[in-house]
């Protein structure tokens, strides 16, 4: 049905943007397919009148709010018409100066996925014709800042368009406790990248709250579900504090931990305090918050958790998790 008043709305504007005079109601209905198909031509019974004034004023304020601009002209016989007139609906000319030339060059330059980076050349061709600086080379070798974001899982593609539709989804999950994954089903909000890992954040319907998913744990296909999204969709701010959170970049406490010296270094940065203990091992108190059992993991047996009872109980079941398979 969405797919249906697409196309609908399409025609309309098409009708209206093509045509050289104001068009009445009744020519519009026969002239748009879908007006026909549902309501027949304009002289039509009163009850399939009724019914398709309601859909065009609904379809005319549709247009509007996406910045289709419509003139409404009477004609001398007193009929109402409708157009929409090119020099009233055309975009004002593209100025970009040299700074904002380059961001969107440096903004293409970061994908390495074939489909982005060509989706990005070609955005940037019409840039160019539109009026991007000559003077500007956004592929230019001579910059010192080469950004790269790489994406190795194959649920990134299908989630970042499920993301820009606004389509659930469903794939089968392996967290990191776990020896074998489970089904999730999920409406994808967004994608961020944290730590050289990338991350779906959503409202996990299983659950009934918002969840973080890293996509390296996802297995399997990435399955499409219908209907609507059942949650509100947070701002963009909001989304990134969730995934911050759960990737352990927000801590609100401390933990203790005992590591192996010459090793860790990315602990070691985080640490507001190292003391040294002998036998080749250092104390650390580094930041607390979720997902730090996760990160301590990646380091097997150069960590040892020594407080919170917690953390340490959290480090051990994901490395049993691990041992099992």
């Amino acid at each position: 049905m969405a797919i249906a008043k697409a196309e609908r709305l399409m025609n309309l504007a098409l009708c209206l943007l093509g045509t050289r005079r104001p068009l009445s109601k009744r020519e519009l209905r026969d002239s748009i397919e879908a007006y026909v198909e549902a309501f027949g031509p304009g002289n039509g019974a009163t009850g399939s009148d009724d019914s398709f004034n309601r859909m065009f004023e609904r379809d005319k304020d549709d247009l509007r709010e996406l910045g289709l601009v419509i003139e409404t002209v009477e004609s001398l016989d007193g009929e109402v018409g409708y157009m929409a007139r090119r020099d009233s609906n055309r975009l004002p000319p593209i100025t970009l100066d040299a700074e904002e030339a380059a961001a969107l060059g440096l903004a293409a330059k970061v994908w390495q996925q074939a489909r982005l980076a060509g989706a990005a050349s070609g955005a940037l061709q019409k840039l160019r014709a539109a009026g991007l600086p000559e003077d500007v080379d956004p592929y230019g070798s001579h910059g010192a800042l080469e950004p790269r974001i790489p994406v190795h899982e194959a649920a990134f593609e299908p989630l970042m368009l499920a993301c820009r539709d606004r389509r659930p989804v469903a794939f089968d999950y392996r967290k990191a406790t776990a020896a074998h994954p489970e089904q999730r089903h999920v409406e994808p909000w967004a994608l961020e990248c944290w730590r050289g890992h990338w991350y779906l954040a959503g409202w996990d319907r299983d659950r009934g709250a918002e969840r973080v998913f890293r996509l390296s744990r996802i297995t399997g296909r990435v399955r499409s579900r219908g209907g609507r999204y059942t949650a509100d969709v947070p701002d963009v701010v909001t989304v990134r504090e969730t995934v911050a959170s759960w990737a352990g970049e927000i801590a609100d406490r401390s933990a203790q931990i005992r590591l192996r010296a010459g090793s860790g270094y990315p602990l070691r940065a985080k640490a507001t305090s190292v003391r040294e203990l002998g036998d080749g091992w250092d104390e650390l108190e580094i930041p607390y918050g979720h997902g730090l059992d996760a990160w301590l993991v990646e380091f097997g047996p150069d960590v040892v958790v020594l407080e919170p009872a917690e953390l340490r109980a959290d480090v051990v079941d994901r490395l049993r998790a691990v041992a099992k398979g």
